[in-house]
């Protein structure tokens, strides 16, 4: 596929660009260039990587623009794959970026830290939730050797506007609404854009959905991570809780960050609530005999077996069997075993 031909026109002055994002079997993010009065604006701006940026670059040129006309970026959430780019789009063309405050807050974070504050706050957190120290040991060497961050985009930019949730963005031309859906992160945000569909779509507009709700995928929905913060947080309640708003407002296009266009929101949420019900239930089962957050990750079904999974995803796996977990103890189907250590949980009686 030629950088020419990612670029898809969904009519009524939105067309999308497939960025892709190296080594990752998602492949690509879809970051949508918006019309308006004041000029173009990106919703997210895809993976910070040589062939991510000419693959945008080249996109813009095909929609008819370019980065150095761009007005503004409304950042869905601070991910690496959605917020990378978005440095490099501000210095070409001086646009805004805007982000809802908790993931800005996350970005402040991400930037100010010292790595070797990051490296020791998850050994802790993953030695508190029964990780074995063989997966520990890359942690403690890298706080201990002060090593650098390694990661993509810990170096995300600042930005410079918040998107407020329930206020009309200010995007002269358009009536584009921000819609708050904690959950994958939580600054999430969907944007509603209040207009008629260009193809008279019954429903009400148009939503970037960004990784909310995609058309065959459950998003990740891990913690918040904070060491500043000891708040137990409920980021899958928060989760099932946005998709319900999301069903509600029935838009007649969902317009996602990965995959494809889709219709008929309120069917897609139903299947992930059920998805939701399901995996909380099957749990339950397996929490049958007391299991640290480790153990239960090892026993949950993945999309290939524990042994395959590398080390990034596995700290990545622990966190989702963690943010079930809180849920089913918030939903009193769950609860700590008392004195255990590293704690484990067990089904409610």
């Amino acid at each position: 596929m030629t950088k020419a031909t990612q670029v898809t026109d969904h009519g009524g002055g939105v067309q999308s660009i497939r960025v892709p994002i190296p080594d990752n079997p998602l492949g690509y993010t879809l970051i949508y260039v918006l019309d308006t009065d004041a000029g173009p604006v990106l919703v997210d701006t895809g993976w910070d990587d040589p062939e991510s940026w000419d693959t945008l670059t080249a996109g813009l040129a095909n929609c008819g623009t370019s980065v150095g006309d761009l007005a503004g970026v409304l950042i869905t959430h601070h991910h690496p794959d959605h917020h990378g780019l978005s440095a490099k789009v501000r210095e070409a063309s001086g646009a805004w970026i805007a982000m809802h405050e908790a993931d800005a807050a996350v970005v402040r974070r991400t930037r100010e830290n010292d790595p070797s504050r990051w490296y020791a706050y998850m050994a802790r957190k993953l030695l508190a939730a029964g990780a074995p120290d063989a997966h520990v040991a890359p942690l403690a060497r890298a706080r201990d050797e002060g090593a650098p961050r390694r990661l993509p985009g810990l170096d995300p930019a600042l930005p410079d506007r918040t998107i407020t949730p329930g206020d009309l963005l200010p995007l002269p031309g358009r009536r584009l609404r921000a819609i708050w859906t904690p959950g994958h992160t939580p600054g999430h945000v969907c944007l509603h854009l209040e207009e008629e569909h260009p193809a008279r779509l019954p429903g009400n507009g148009r939503l970037f959905s960004g990784d909310h709700v995609l058309p065959g995928i459950s998003p990740h929905i891990g913690l918040y991570e904070d060491p500043d913060d000891a708040t137990v947080t409920d980021p899958l309640g928060d989760y099932l809780d946005s998709l319900e708003r999301v069903g509600r407002l029935a838009p007649a296009e969902v317009l996602p960050a990965h995959q494809h266009t889709f219709t008929d929101a309120p069917a897609r949420v139903r299947e992930l609530l059920e998805h939701h019900e399901s995996r909380l239930t099957g749990l339950l089962t397996l929490l049958a005999e007391p299991l640290t957050p480790w153990q239960l990750a090892e026993r949950m079904e993945w999309n290939r077996p524990w042994a395959d999974i590398p080390f990034g995803s596995r700290t990545i796996a622990v966190s989702e069997a963690e943010a079930h977990l809180r849920r089913l103890v918030k939903l009193g189907r769950a609860e700590a075993v008392a004195g255990s250590d590293p704690v484990t949980y067990v089904a409610a009686p």
